[in-house]
């Protein structure tokens, strides 16, 4: 579909997706702009293709123009991290990087671990991020093999229910700031806890006060009727 000419869009406004997993945010973008006839859709902050849940898009100008203020807004997910297998990408997608044991872990270190990882700090950037370095996304930098410095960015993050359901496995819910990559933390906490790590499972539940449930299903996109699908964008 050629994005010229299309016409501006029947409403304006945002549009909760609960995204599938093995899409990237941008196919999803893609899909809606096809169905919703329109070019102009933003989004408020993309999810890797393993993730799933909530992904806001913001539909026509008046929604598009306050993209920076729902960038901003923190955000809740749901977490599955399995010590033991370290990725390049720090979730299972990844390649396989290396294996180390897993020591024994009482509930004491792992609180004590979650606590030094709470609140604002400073968490290491994964090298396959859409950061830029020079104006081109370490991702691209990654996969051509460039060897990247250690990079840092400080978040706030808040950890619950953090539970040890396996030798080998840890669930989690984190509320991070803006910026927050959960792969990072979950990175870091396998380190804290003497080995390393992937996330096997991530889903996003909240942006701000707006929560997965609110949204529509986006196994649903392809095929869906454009009137449809402009009933479910809410007005600002």
């Amino acid at each position: 579909m050629s994005l010229k000419n299309l016409p501006k869009p029947q409403k304006s406004g945002l549009l909760l997706i609960d995204k599938p997993a093995d899409f990237s945010s941008h196919d999803i973008i893609a899909i809606v702009r096809r169905v919703l006839r329109t070019k102009t859709i933003g989004h408020s902050g993309t999810l890797d293709p393993m993730a799933t849940g909530l992904l806001i898009l913001l539909v026509g100008r008046e929604a598009t123009k306050r993209q920076s203020e729902f960038l901003q807004l923190s955000k809740t997910y749901q977490a599955t991290l399995k010590l033991g297998e370290e990725t390049d990408t720090w979730d299972r997608y990844g390649n396989f990087m290396g294996a180390a044991p897993v020591p024994p872990i009482s509930p004491e270190q792992l609180h004590t671990a979650v606590q030094q990882l709470s609140g604002t700090i400073s968490q290491q950037i994964p090298p396959f991020s859409a950061k830029k370095i020079k104006g081109e996304k370490m991702y691209d930098l990654a996969r051509k093999g460039v060897e990247l410095e250690k990079r840092f960015s400080e978040v706030t993050v808040t950890w619950s229910d953090v539970k040890q359901t396996t030798p080998d496995t840890i669930n989690f819910t984190l509320t991070g700031s803006s910026g927050t990559y959960v792969r990072s933390l979950g990175y870091m906490l396998a380190q804290k806890l003497g080995t390393v790590g992937h996330l096997s499972q991530l889903r996003r539940l909240s942006i701000g006060s707006y929560r997965v449930e609110q949204a529509f299903d986006g196994n649903l996109l392809k095929g869906c009727d454009t009137e449809l699908l402009y009933q479910q964008v809410q007005t600002l």
